[in-house]
């Protein structure tokens, strides 16, 4: 009896342990849920459920003579990626274009090189619809990135042009391209113009070519304004099937160029019927009367016709000019052939409204005289011919020539 008495006074072990896990799980869920309760900023959860941090060690040399210097090795927090704010690399490709969209082309070649996104993104082709590299000292690689980058319009008259580096060699985008009194090459010259079929306005006054080149012009049917004025180095025939190629051209410039009387007859028998402003002038023995009635019969919707320092012409091509219904301007200039009475014969012209004779009429008491007797017509008005060249406005709208782009 008293054994089973004793057993039955001792506390059950199993209750006992359970007992005692149970007051220390729920002791810890009470410091918890006192923690909770207590403390509510983010930070102090953080670092009252994070593990205790480790302590810098020191390290010190036991060297006499490091005995004053001391060592701490600690590592840095690692700075929160949301706490730096706004990231160049998480800006999209649009706003990031907005932003080099306003830069000069200068910053934005140097952008080009910080990186690989930022050189794809300065070189894209919203970036490049209009080049003004005038005055620049010489161009060579960054004349071929910039075409290759899909420029529309570029303008760089009186520079030197070394040999570009182009990118691919896919077709071009220019479609308007200045590169009036360049020093270049024609091999590279050519090298350019066979990457180019959508041209529209052209200029490559006072440069060397080559037949080459103009038979990469005549693979732009979209050409309608061209300036050759002072070119050299092409055969008329040549010349003869760029001008039956290029149909749409209404503003042609063969001024003063290296022509004999084959290529002065090349253009008058081969241009396009429906242009409207030609300029050939600077041909003292080679354009002869039957060139201007050939060109009369064939062109007869001329606007602008510049036909000076010819000196064969006489009298006896008014009458052929008379049969222009359409001609507005003509210029006669140092055509001495011709009496400054003789010009009298243009009040029979309805239509016509300037009349350039510089160097026809030296006495200004003459020329008072003649716009006395001339009162329709404006004489003198403009000493350069705009047929063709480049206008200040090019950069702007695109046009190469003085009339809106067709």
């Amino acid at each position: 009896m008293s054994l089973e008495r004793t057993l039955q006074e001792l506390p059950c072990l199993n209750e006992t342990l359970d007992g005692s896990l149970l007051a220390s799980q729920s002791s810890k869920r009470q410091k918890r849920t006192a923690c909770l309760d207590a403390e509510n900023t983010p930070q102090e959860l953080i670092q009252n459920w994070s593990p205790p941090h480790k302590h810098p060690r020191v390290a010190a040399d036991k060297g006499k003579e490091n005995e004053e210097n001391v060592f701490v090795l600690a590592r840095r927090p690692r700075r929160r990626r949301d706490s730096l704010g706004a990231c160049w690399d998480r800006l999209p490709d649009e706003l990031l274009l907005r932003i080099l969209s306003c830069l000069s082309l200068r910053d934005l070649l140097r952008t080009s090189r910080v990186c690989k996104r930022w050189h794809q993104l300065s070189f894209d082709e919203s970036l490049w619809q209009s080049v003004d590299l005038e005055g620049k000292v010489r161009l060579g690689n960054a004349l071929g990135q910039v075409l290759s980058a899909g420029a529309l319009r570029l303008r760089c008259p009186h520079t030197s042009i070394g040999e570009p580096c182009f990118n691919h060699k896919e077709q071009l985008r220019v479609q308007h391209m200045d590169l009036t009194g360049c020093t270049v090459s024609p091999e590279i010259i050519h090298d350019i113009m066979s990457r180019c079929t959508k041209l529209q306005n052209l200029s490559l006054e006072g440069l060397a070519l080559s037949d080459g080149i103009l038979q990469s012009l005549a693979k732009n049917p979209q050409l309608v304004r061209l300036n050759l004025s002072g070119c050299s180095g092409f055969s008329s025939e040549t010349l003869a099937e760029m001008l039956r190629s290029c149909t749409r051209l209404s503003e042609l410039n063969v001024s003063w160029c290296d022509f004999t009387s084959d290529h002065v007859r090349a253009v008058v028998s081969n241009v396009t019927p429906t242009i409207s402003q030609l300029n050939l002038s600077g041909y003292r023995q080679n354009l002869v009367l039957d060139d201007v009635r050939r060109l009369v019969e064939r062109c007869p919707d001329l606007v602008n016709l510049d036909l000076s320092d010819s000196v064969l012409l006489t009298v006896d091509s008014f009458p052929v000019l008379q049969k222009l219904p359409s001609l507005r301007h003509l210029g006669l200039s140092r055509c001495y052939q011709i009496l400054p009475a003789a010009l009298l014969y243009f009040e029979q012209f309805p239509q016509l409204q300037t009349l350039e004779v510089f160097g026809m009429v030296p006495d200004p008491a003459d020329l008072t005289g003649l716009m006395k007797d001339l009162p329709r017509l404006r004489l003198n008005s403009q000493r350069f011919t705009s047929i063709a060249r480049p206008s200040p406005s090019w950069r702007n709208t695109g046009t190469c020539g003085s009339s809106p782009a067709v």
